[in-house]
């Protein structure tokens, strides 16, 4: 049965065509649960000024959790087993450094040389301590020891060569949170191999308690073969030095993705005819490192994951205007070219990431399950080179381009449509060959 021109004239809807081989039902629920109202009043909540920017640890992101979980539970979405509700509740810790002293073959190192990444309140180590020596020469090496160190399983003392010195102030936000381990990492600038070493430091530290927002669509004969959504719902919090507007608001980043996530939720719910195990995630603590969507992906055998759809800024036009977005690490799976392929004969395209020299495919809350071989892609509109508001207080809802946001999230409903229903499985992610 095909849509009315008149109908698809006034819901403004670039999907007709797709739309039209859809049973009346389908098309009705897409209608009633992704409209442009219903999307704008999902943003304007999680980007309110009420919301206090949304700073992991905040009572302003507590609201925004409140909020997401009323929703999960309006849409009929089943709990986390074990958890709280639909909290994934974890936790990290705060460190800071009170006190330091490092000393590599009698020479004290200066205090910028130097960075401990730990969750013990006291460092004191000397080389007889079992610590693996590891040392990396070059950014590339120290990229590798860094991701390998994320969740160590032993101390580490790391070397990194002189012209590394620059890439130290990077790890400052790992040093302050991180997760609670027994193990510590110590990185350290010399030239000299530390044939003799000796650090002594003391770590005042303050407990995190953080969540995550999770709900699950149980599938009806693959449960066990997971399709996850995620966006993050974290932001920056309030500027204090701001006497204009102190409120870092993330209108685009990342309460559009949130909201995509809670429609998409709500439209498959209603649907009802998911084949495969439908999870959506609302993460914490993106922007303080990808914390929360770490512990999240560390839940999951990544086997039982055939697919997940990050969702990250889609409230500004992309690169080529709008009813357009991209994929990023499009090459590395298959999962681009099915989403394509669905869209046929429509006004939307999903497209390559045109900005691969930022290495987006790693940097966004896909990383983790992509990783482990997952194909996990994170889809945005977001032009890296050209956002005016990108993490300033002026990311706010006004800036944003809704009536396309809202098509971006209906074009994402339907084009995952045979990844859900089990009909497409993506290829996996080539693991031997991560950047």
């Amino acid at each position: 049965m095909r849509l009315k021109l008149s109908l698809c004239l006034l819901m403004g809807l670039c999907l007709s065509a797709c739309l039209s081989a859809q049973e009346p039902s389908a098309e009705k629920i897409m209608d009633q649960t992704i409209s442009v109202k219903s999307t704008t009043s999902l943003l304007n909540t999680l980007a309110a000024d009420d919301m206090e920017g949304r700073k992991f640890g905040t009572p302003g992101i507590r609201k925004a959790a409140a909020v997401i979980a009323a929703e999960f539970k309006k849409a009929g979405l089943h709990t986390i087993p074990g958890d709280s509700g639909y909290y994934q509740n974890f936790i990290m810790v705060s460190s800071k450094i009170r006190e330091k002293t490092v000393k590599v073959n009698g020479q004290i190192i200066k205090e910028d040389h130097s960075l401990i990444i730990s969750s013990q309140p006291e460092i004191n180590i000397d080389a007889q301590s079992g610590y693996k020596v590891l040392t990396a020469g070059s950014q590339a090496e120290f990229m590798k020891l860094y991701r390998s160190r994320q969740h160590p399983s032993d101390n580490a003392l790391i070397v990194l060569d002189r012209s590394l010195l620059k890439l130290l102030p990077r790890l400052k936000g790992m040093q302050q949170n991180q997760f609670q381990t027994p193990y510590s990492t110590i990185y350290i600038v010399s030239q000299d191999k530390p044939t003799d070493y000796s650090l002594k430091a003391t770590n005042e530290l303050t407990i995190i308690h953080l969540a995550n927002l999770v709900g699950i669509l149980p599938g009806k004969t693959k449960p066990n073969e997971r399709v996850i959504f995620s966006g993050h719902y974290d932001h920056l919090g309030i500027d204090p030095n701001n006497k204009t507007d102190s409120i870092f608001n993330g209108a685009n980043d990342d309460a559009s993705g949130t909201t995509a996530v809670i429609q998409l939720a709500k439209y498959y719910a209603k649907l009802g005819n998911n084949e495969r195990t439908l999870v959506f995630a609302a993460f914490t603590a993106e922007e303080a490192g990808g914390f929360g969507s770490t512990y999240f992906s560390n839940q999951f055998d990544p086997a039982t994951v055939m697919a997940m759809f990050n969702i990250e800024m889609i409230g500004t036009d992309s690169k080529w205007g709008a009813n357009s977005a991209y994929i990023t690490g499009f090459e590395k799976t298959d999962m681009g070219k099915i989403l394509q392929a669905n869209l046929k004969g429509t006004d939307f395209s999903f497209h390559p990431d045109p900005y691969t020299d930022q290495h987006l495919f790693y940097r966004s809350d896909n990383a983790t399950l992509a990783r482990q071989g997952v194909p996990a892609h994170t889809i945005s509109t977001s032009k890296m080179d050209a956002e005016p508001n990108y993490h300033k207080v002026s990311d706010e809802v006004s800036t944003l381009n809704l009536s396309n946001m809202n098509n971006i999230i209906r074009s994402i409903a339907f084009s995952a449509g045979s990844i859900i229903s089990g009909k497409d499985t993506p290829s996996r992610v080539d693991t031997t060959t991560l950047d």
